[in-house]
């Protein structure tokens, strides 16, 4: 997270500073969003027929390439293709929603689903919440670094900001090579395991009779038949790198991403530089103030996680997520009413105090709801979906300012976000998790 929160502030200034005008940088934004789109899809469908630790290996060495070009070349079509082929998110083009978790590109699918692998379904709300929290925390201080660095190197004597940029990009792309390396470390007991067979045995209420000889010859013959009913799962071809997909997987998959995409959507109605533009227009907040309030409320984002995980252990994972993301949704939609500018301020910090509660518990039920076999590639499937949900609502925002509606923008997006988290607990409030009972450690509402 540190090395892909490194580029995060410069990007689109470096751009502007190289002379690309406005409407060729939404172009290289919208392109580098299919590219994110293209290379996350095939990635982490590929990623446990070819190993998690390649694909992780392999997605490092293109983030790593993409740096190198940005540190080197300052010709628009070069950038365009090494953001479309490497991996340059557009979580680095603007600030991601709050409830996007920050995917980047294949890694954060890939990471899930091998913690979901290593740890028993008990302890996923932990881990999980560790998880978001560690990667919060890492994407917060690369940010700050990097600020801090472009200051420090662009006081330096000789030295323009494009020169600085540089500099930083050039950081990003040994980053990337340090991440190549990494994987090396991991146990292979992260790879995905191959499909087994379900072997359902008779009672053994023979057992008694071994006395009988005649008896035992009959039990070892008929036995192995009669105890061993193989339910066969589906498996790819030998040598195949694309993973199955049950039956019973689909509609599941489509369900939740019909509700993952309009949560992205709502989401990217008011990323926090459309949240930000609202207090200093509206509110008339000067840039101090307003960063200081910004990183207040994303402290008490970070420092929620940790009541998450508890939270699930006592009411289940689906009513962990509604009860904490709901009341955030509320607030977000009352920012607006306010003419005054404390009960706007309050109702932003209320909202930050929930706001990222629910991560944790989101990523445990989908490791619990999806099969092992078919976690990276769904977990990849939801990323991309999210990310093309939410890639045109900050344009409708921008519709809404320009026709002074800004405030449409938050009801919206607080109505959807209800939306949302009303349909979560109608679908899956009653659903049992693989390898948990309902109910108890952490299973999903009681």
């Amino acid at each position: 997270m540190p090395s892909t929160a490194t580029t995060t502030l410069i990007l689109v200034l470096h751009l502007s500073r190289l002379g690309i005008s406005d409407s060729r940088i939404g172009l290289f934004m919208t392109l580098t969003l299919l590219g994110d789109v293209a290379s996350t899809s095939c990635l982490t469908i590929l990623a446990d027929g070819l190993g998690r630790r390649k694909t992780l290996m392999l997605a490092a060495a293109l983030m790593s390439a993409s740096g190198a070009v940005f540190a080197l070349s300052g010709s628009y079509w070069a950038l365009v293709a090494a953001s479309v082929l490497g991996i340059m998110s557009p979580s680095q083009l603007a600030p991601p929603p709050p409830n996007s978790g920050a995917e980047i590109g294949p890694f954060r699918a890939v990471e899930e689903s091998t913690l979901a692998h290593l740890t028993p379904p008990t302890l996923h709300s932990d881990i999980f919440t560790w998880y978001t929290l560690i990667g919060k925390a890492g994407t917060a201080l690369g940010t700050l670094a990097c600020g801090w660095a472009a200051q420090a190197l662009q006081q330096r004597d000789g030295w323009t900001t494009t020169h600085a940029y540089r500099a930083l990009f050039g950081t990003y792309a040994a980053l990337g090579l340090l991440n190549v390396l990494l994987p090396l470390l991991l146990s292979p007991a992260c790879e995905a395991s191959p499909p087994q067979p379900e072997v359902s045995r008779a009672d053994d209420d023979d057992d008694d009779d071994d006395d009988d000889d005649d008896a035992s010859e009959t039990t070892a013959l008929l036995l192995p038949a009669a105890r061993t009913e193989s339910k066969p799962r589906p498996h790819p071809p030998r040598g195949s790198l694309l993973p199955p997909l049950s039956p019973s997987s689909r509609p599941l998959v489509l369900r939740l991403s019909a509700l993952f995409a309009i949560e992205a959507f709502a989401s990217g109605l008011v990323p926090a530089s459309w949240i930000a533009y609202f207090f200093a227009t509206t509110h008339h907040m000067a840039p101090p103030a307003l960063g200081a309030l910004l990183s207040l409320t994303a402290l008490l984002s970070t420092l929620s996680i940790l009541l998450a995980a508890p939270l699930a252990r006592r009411i289940g994972l689906v009513r962990t997520m509604v009860s904490t993301h709901l009341p955030s949704a509320l607030c977000l939609a009352l920012i607006p009413l306010p003419r005054a500018r404390a009960p706007a301020v309050l109702l932003l910090v209320l909202r930050s105090c929930t706001q990222s509660m629910d991560q944790a518990p989101r990523e445990a039920f989908l490791a619990a709801v999806v099969p092992p076999a078919e976690r990276t590639a769904v977990l990849g499937v939801l990323g991309v979906v999210k990310t093309l949900a939410q890639s045109g609502a900050p344009m409708v925002t921008g519709g809404w300012v320009q026709g002074g509606r800004f405030w449409l923008s938050f009801v919206v997006a607080g109505g959807l976000k209800v939306g949302y988290d009303l349909g979560v607990l109608g679908m899956f409030v009653g659903w049992r998790g693989r390898g948990e009972e309902r109910g108890k450690g952490g299973g999903y509402g009681r």
